[in-house]
């Protein structure tokens, strides 16, 4: 009988098989995609889960978003003083969030993530810990090799079943059947409909729509081989056998489609071959191919002009179309990922964070229009919209700066702006009397002044 690895140590199977219980997969239809019509498998016209990726809707969907998740790179943060969330380096946890394993980068970590949460309605990913217990590699499976187990106690389990030694494990992971506790699995999900354990992929929804469009670019390839002829009908007036009758098609399958479509045929007998004409609904194929590639972006939220399919709503700024896109196809996956990686990691006072500002990279004039408006309303300083342009700090940057024109409302009213209480400044006896003189020199001189422009304007008068 077969010894399964449960913690290092190996046990008898059968000694296990109570007391843990496989979770009851019964549906399985995303990795073995079954007949969509009884019979379809002897007619090859089975839907496969390869032929469905790679059509190009389908591809786009699952490419868009792995890829955008993978553009975001992890960041360890802590909050300071203020309580406000921010980047730090710890030698512990960083590392791993750098280099997740030794075959691949994080961004391509982030992608195979995706990929098989998207793909397969579930995301396994294996710790490694060193002598410290500490976390030092993270490697995403096989959903395929992957089997949740519920013990009795309902403890949670995955026993993993690689055949071969060349799984890209570890050493110590390279028995055939290995039973790892919770603990030691970051298990990413989406929509548990069933259990859950089990998540149901996008990919599962947009199948039917996907296949249909799939069999409607056969049907076509197949009839653009016959040079876009739809077939026709040989008829004489008195009938045929049925013997003439199948010689006479298999000398038109052979001699007239195909390359040899086109050719001139001689028929006697006072045979008459009618050309079968177009349906009104062959000519709504891409209105029909539409509406399904419409259907396949529905289960991923990705609006459809995203990928290429229609036009952009009339009025939609490009800051709209963003965050449509990013609240319906990004935002639950990329708070899922922090959560877990968090959790699973145990960074303890820490977090780990994916900045969502990265997906602006390549839109300069929308970042900087972005950290102006931030800087404008006191929110940001110079020295951190330089930091997101990687330009180097200024003298006075880290100040924030704001115009001073707004004032009370009450004193707005009055037309009464009141400045700071202050007291005045205190005079010495001896500069009191000379400002006393100044004064009473200037009231003088005004008082002058004012006499002065009397008599000229009575004078004017008189002259008048």
């Amino acid at each position: 009988m077969a010894n399964v690895t449960i913690f290092g140590a190996l046990r008898n199977a059968a000694s296990r098989q109570k007391a843990m219980q496989p979770v009851n997969d019964w549906r399985r239809g995303w990795r073995v995609i079954h007949e969509p019509y009884s019979g379809a498998w002897q007619k090859n016209d089975e839907l496969k889960r390869g032929d469905l990726t790679c059509y190009p809707t389908l591809y786009a969907c699952l490419n868009r978003i792995s890829t955008d998740i993978g553009k975001l790179p992890f960041l360890l943060k802590r909050k300071d003083e203020h309580g406000i969330w921010r980047p730090t380096e710890i030698s512990a946890y960083s590392p791993v969030l750098r280099k997740p394993n030794g075959y691949q980068t994080a961004q391509q970590f982030r992608e195979a993530w995706m990929l098989s949460k998207l793909m397969d309605g579930n995301t396994f990913v294996l710790k490694q810990r060193d002598e410290s217990n500490k976390v030092r590699a993270l490697y995403v499976l096989d959903p395929a090799r992957v089997e949740p187990l519920v013990s009795e106690a309902g403890r949670v389990f995955y026993r993993l079943n690689y055949p071969s030694a060349n799984n890209l494990l570890p050493a110590e992971y390279a028995d055939e059947q290995i039973v790892v506790p919770a603990s030691e699995m970051i298990h990413d999900r989406v929509n548990p409909f069933h259990h859950h354990l089990i998540g149901v992929p996008p990919l599962l929804a947009a199948a039917i729509a996907a296949g249909k469009n799939i069999r409607i670019l056969r049907n076509s390839s197949s009839f653009f081989e016959n040079a876009a002829n739809p077939g026709g009908l040989v008829s004489g007036p008195a009938g045929l056998d049925e013997g003439d009758a199948d010689k006479l098609q298999e000398f038109f399958n052979t001699q007239f489609t195909g390359e040899k479509s086109g050719k001139i045929a001689v028929i006697g007998a006072d045979l008459k071959f009618t050309p079968f004409a177009f349906k009104a609904a062959d000519s709504q194929l891409v209105e029909q191919m539409r509406y399904s590639d419409e259907q396949i972006c529905q289960p991923f939220g990705i609006p459809p002009f995203k990928i290429g399919i229609g036009s952009i709503p009339a009025g939609m700024t490009v800051d709209a179309i963003n965050l449509l896109y990013m609240e319906d196809a990004l935002h639950g996956h990329i708070i899922a990922m922090e959560t877990l990686l968090t959790e699973g990691l145990d960074v303890g006072p820490y977090k780990v964070g994916m900045p969502e500002i990265e997906l602006m990279r390549m839109d300069r004039q929308g970042k900087a229009n972005y950290h102006g408006t931030l800087r404008e309303r006191g929110i940001e300083a110079v020295n951190e919209s330089r930091f997101h342009f990687d330009y180097s700090p200024l003298d006075g940057g880290d100040t924030i700066y704001m115009q001073q024109q707004d004032y009370p409302l009450d004193q707005v009213r009055h037309n009464k702006i009141e400045g700071p209480e202050t007291e005045p400044p205190p005079v010495d006896e001896g500069e009191g009397e000379q400002v006393e003189a100044a004064n009473e020199e200037a009231r003088q001189l005004h008082a002058e002044l004012w006499q002065h422009k009397a008599i000229e304007a009575t004078r004017e008068a008189i002259n008048a």
